[in-house]
Formats: C-alpha cells, sequence, structure tokens
C-alpha cells in the first residue's frame, strides 16, 4: 500500500501561485498571425504612434496603375 504525502500549508500555498502564475500556451499558423496578436495585446506610446504617421505621411504615393490612367479612374 502507497504512502500518501500531504502537502504543508506552505507547500499548498506555493503549488497554488505556481500554478496561478502559468500562462495559456497559444499555437499561431504563421508568423502573421503571431504578430497580429501581439499587436492587440500592446498599446503604442504615442509619441511613436505620432512619429510613425509623420514618417508614412512623407511616403510617396504609389503611381497609378496603367489601366486606371488608360480608363481616367
Amino acid at each position: 500500500m502507497k504512502h500518501k504525502h500531504k502537502l504543508t500549508p506552505q507547500e499548498q500555498q506555493q503549488l497554488s501561485k505556481s500554478q496561478s502564475q502559468q500562462t495559456a500556451v497559444r499555437e499561431f499558423a504563421s508568423t502573421e498571425e503571431l504578430l497580429r496578436a501581439d499587436a492587440s495585446q500592446i498599446e503604442v506610446p504615442p509619441a511613436v504612434a505620432k512619429r510613425l504617421d509623420e514618417s508614412i505621411s512623407r511616403e510617396p504615393k504609389p503611381s497609378r496603375s496603367w489601366w486606371r490612367r488608360i480608363t481616367g479612374r
């Protein structure tokens, strides 16, 4: 017959603390999916967002495709 070991109150507290600290494991099908999930959880600092918006606004606009130039769309 096996002897069952009872946990002391301190051991029980440590066990519950370590179990609560464990996070759920997620698997991602692609890198893009991982980046989207990460981006949804992280808030971009306002200063960084402002600099990014300014940088994007300075980028040259893509040229219109040949068929849009011909059809005037």
